[in-house]
């Protein structure tokens, strides 16, 4: 899963998803018009890559976006059912919307009142894999450390069945563009039974490759607006 990103300020925790990492990233300031050519070119041309996918998914109107949501909760919303039938209280990490992401929040609660188990991912030590907190649509959110809402440290934690992840971009072979910090392939790397990733993204943010690197984790699917984007 390429890239990828797997509370309270007075304690120096962090939200979910990680989205000011890339802003931490020491990479060259150099903006290539094209594909790098060599390995140590990646991660400025993937700074770049996010820039520029961020400025397209930002142009989108409320509105439009509000639609594009509704769309893709529509086709998650019966993939998830697919795959959780069975699942004995299933737990599925979703994400709170930051910059553009398309707002899932109306799925995760007809998902929790359905009887799905929701955790939110949340950075407690950087460059250390994610924790995954429970969260209802009762649960009395907490300022990270980039103003993103996120469940308070007493928060339950638990260990996700399903994760999706928020695409910056993606590839139709299954890797992900997020926000540079790691997080994500960190997280999946240390997990001990790894849950079934999906990539939440939106068609206009495909891209060619992301010049996968021995460290980047191939997501198990991407879903947009327009249904299952790769298998």
């Amino acid at each position: 899963m390429g890239d990828t990103d797997r509370e309270h300020k007075e304690t120096a925790h962090y939200s979910s998803p990680p989205c000011a990492s890339s802003e931490l990233e020491v990479d060259h300031l150099w903006h290539p018009a094209g594909p790098p050519t060599q390995a140590q070119d990646v991660p400025s041309w993937r700074r770049a890559e996010r820039q520029r996918l961020r400025g397209l998914r930002m142009a989108i109107s409320a509105t439009e976006r509000h639609m594009l949501a509704v769309q893709l909760a529509q086709h998650l919303q019966q993939l998830l059912a697919r795959h959780m039938e069975g699942t004995r209280t299933p737990v599925v990490s979703a994400y709170w919307p930051i910059k553009g992401e398309l707002d899932l929040r109306p799925l995760m609660t007809e998902l929790y009142n359905a009887g799905t188990e929701i955790a939110l991912p949340v950075v407690e030590t950087r460059a250390a894999p994610l924790v995954f907190r429970r969260w209802t649509p009762a649960t009395r959110m907490v300022r990270g450390d980039w103003n993103i809402p996120v469940p308070p440290a007493d928060a339950p934690e638990q260990t996700p069945d399903i994760l999706l992840a928020p695409c910056v971009g993606w590839s139709a072979d299954g890797y992900r563009l997020g926000y540079g910090g790691g997080y994500f392939d960190r997280t999946l790397a240390s997990l001990n039974s790894a849950p079934i990733v999906i990539g939440i993204g939106l068609l206009q943010s495909r891209i060619a490759t992301i010049h996968p690197q021995p460290h980047d984790i191939r997501l198990d699917m991407i879903m947009t607006e327009q249904g299952v984007a790769n298998t």
